[in-house]
């Protein structure tokens, strides 16, 4: 079944995060993964407000974990670390 990979973000170093971004998207992409919400328009309805969200789409679950995990994607993540306040969460989806 495909997956959801969800990202609520609050970035405090845009510098550093750009980066985070230019290397993510790569990784994510090798792993079958697309984005099909990235940073656009929101309403906050409920919990933490966090003004960057991101969703990319992968083939499952297993495969969005083995991104995560993968050594490209904990590269970008290394200049995520200290430059956002962040939750990730993989769901998978009904499809």
């Amino acid at each position: 079944m495909p997956a959801l990979w969800i990202a609520h973000v609050t970035v405090t170093d845009e510098a550093a995060y750009k980066k985070y971004a230019e290397l993510a998207g790569p990784a994510i992409a090798a792993h079958g993964g697309a984005f099909i919400a990235r940073g656009g328009r929101y309403v906050q309805l409920e919990g933490k407000d966090r003004p960057r969200n991101v969703v990319a789409k992968f083939p499952s679950v297993e495969a969005a974990e083995d991104c995560y995990h993968s050594d490209a994607y904990q590269e970008a993540l290394s200049h995520a670390r200290g430059a956002s306040e962040r939750e990730l969460l993989i769901v998978e989806t009904s499809e």
